[in-house]
């Protein structure tokens, strides 16, 4: 009976500690918030709104930063490309669903990739407000941001406030998310309450 005991208090403690246990990605986030903090400056000296957290358009950022990690920096990568040559991503929609997003709700967005090396934060910003990507910087009809990197690739995504480029997630996904945790948080409370019983 000990041993039963023994090992259901072992059990609930090792599930409390996996469960409550969150792991922060700290490494990065610094130059994400730099730039961020950056642009938002940028645009008040502009007289414009600041740029409000997108949760969406970030994670589209970090997917996008994710394509960009093994392509080198050149001259013509990043805030260098020249309009029409940006580089094509065949899975594209597949980016769009990991973040629950459709190609509706983004057409309005821009996503502008930047290549710096050891993203140094003064030329991180830079690259973002003397360069062709200033003018999108410098547009009103922008009201959020999402900011992803990837070794020497920052990302910068900006979403509007329309429904086109709002990058609000699909509705059904939201729904079942939360189905999903409830389901989960139900689950592991029945099996508690039935170790209890036993």
């Amino acid at each position: 009976m000990a041993l039963f005991r023994f090992s259901l208090l072992f059990t609930l403690l090792l599930s409390s500690i996996l469960l409550s246990n969150h792991s922060v990605k700290c490494g990065d986030r610094d130059e994400e918030d730099d730039l961020y903090q950056g642009i938002n400056k940028y645009r008040e000296s502009l007289n414009l709104t600041s740029l409000t957290k997108n949760e969406n358009a970030n994670c589209f950022a970090d997917e996008m930063a994710d394509q960009f990690k093994n392509q080198p920096c050149t001259n013509t990568t990043g805030a260098n490309t020249v309009p029409g040559t940006e580089p094509r991503f065949s899975n594209y929609p597949d980016l769009l669903n990991k973040c629950h997003l459709n190609i509706s709700n983004t057409r309005d967005g821009i996503v502008m990739p930047a290549c710096v090396p050891g993203l140094v934060s003064s030329v991180v910003l830079t690259n973002f407000t003397q360069s062709l990507y200033s003018g999108n910087l410098n547009d009103s009809k922008f009201t959020g941001i999402g900011i992803g990197s990837e070794d020497n690739w920052i990302v910068v995504v900006l979403s509007t406030n329309t429904p086109e480029g709002s990058f609000v997630p699909e509705t059904d996904s939201g729904a079942n998310l939360i189905s999903k945790i409830g389901l989960i948080y139900c689950s592991l409370l029945l099996l508690v309450g039935n170790l209890f019983l036993l």
